[in-house]
């Protein structure tokens, strides 16, 4: 079985979900992270040896005590933040834990399953991704033996296998629409009410009054607030 180790990157709280404005208000969306991360979590603990969450929000760090994770705090860097905290951090994880595999997930997918992360101890590759519904990346697990590093932005999916292939990395897919599912409109969080019961996040949702039903037009999905 391999060893995983997982790591996390969360915006700061103020920052988070601002594509959700204003059909959140500013309070619902950190409460929105905190649920998604919630969910995460309670998913993957069984299955990893650590959790590191990295950040540079103290009060993010607040809540990954509240959430018994580890916490690593990201420096401050002038532009591609995202993939020099990850980097900082795979560094980090590495000196603590040599010889481990690395697995990266966003804050955002709060209807991953369990199995979905067990299946990487099955699959004896070096990479094992799992794309997100527009190119980007939202389950990333390698061998850190390699000299792979996070690619993150548009269309990292490519990015990844591209410098994976170039290392000389074998490469397996999960495919799943549950983990493709990252939290960003406000028909993903529709298509959340349809096949996320039993989450945190569902809760969340329905406790502001969240209601999605079939639209026939250009969207799937019509997603509304009931404000009686």
């Amino acid at each position: 079985m391999k060893n995983l180790i997982a790591i996390i990157p969360v915006s700061c709280f103020e920052d988070s979900k601002t594509r959700l404005s204003p059909f959140l208000s500013p309070s619902e969306r950190i409460e929105l992270l905190k649920v998604m991360l919630k969910d995460i979590v309670i998913v993957i603990r069984k299955q990893v040896d650590e959790i590191f969450i990295v950040s540079r929000d103290d009060n993010v760090k607040t809540y990954a005590d509240e959430l018994n994770v580890n916490f690593i705090r990201e420096k401050v860097y002038d532009d591609d933040f995202l993939n020099h905290a990850l980097n900082d951090a795979i560094k980090d994880v590495k000196g603590r834990f040599p010889c481990n595999d690395i697995l990266i997930l966003p804050s955002d997918i709060p209807m991953i399953k369990e199995e979905h992360v067990a299946t990487l101890h099955s699959m004896d590759n070096d990479l094992i991704i799992s794309p997100s519904k527009g190119g980007g990346t939202n389950l990333l697990c390698f061998n850190n033996e390699f000299d792979f590093h996070a690619c993150f932005g548009d269309m990292s999916y490519f990015k990844h296998i591209n410098l994976a292939s170039e290392l000389g990395m074998s490469i397996n897919l999960i495919e799943s629409f549950y983990v493709s599912l990252d939290m960003n409109t406000p028909e993903d969080l529709g298509e959340l009410l349809l096949h996320g019961i039993g989450t945190y996040t569902y809760e969340f949702l329905r406790s502001i009054n969240i209601m999605v039903s079939s639209n026939h037009g250009r969207e799937r999905l019509n997603v509304t607030r009931d404000e009686r």
